[in-house]
């Protein structure tokens, strides 16, 4: 899934920016460049919850080390 596939998963600019707590004009700016990691981390759970399987929190880099119940 690429940035705005997550953004639209998740409910649009709007819900993601109060999921992250940050403005609406942030998650605009995230379209071109790119989700930043630490808030795809916070997203990563509920991301995988609404993506139907299209999307996994294995994807992330190093999620061994952030949620190794997975493993």
């Amino acid at each position: 899934m690429n940035t705005t596939e997550i953004i639209q998963t998740l409910g649009g600019t709007f819900a993601v920016a109060k999921l992250c707590r940050v403005s609406p004009p942030a998650v605009s700016q995230w379209r071109n460049n790119g989700l930043p990691g630490d808030k795809l981390v916070l997203l990563a759970a509920e991301l995988e919850k609404k993506s139907n399987g299209k999307w996994s929190r294995k994807e992330i880099p190093n999620w061994q080390q952030i949620w190794p119940e997975l493993h």
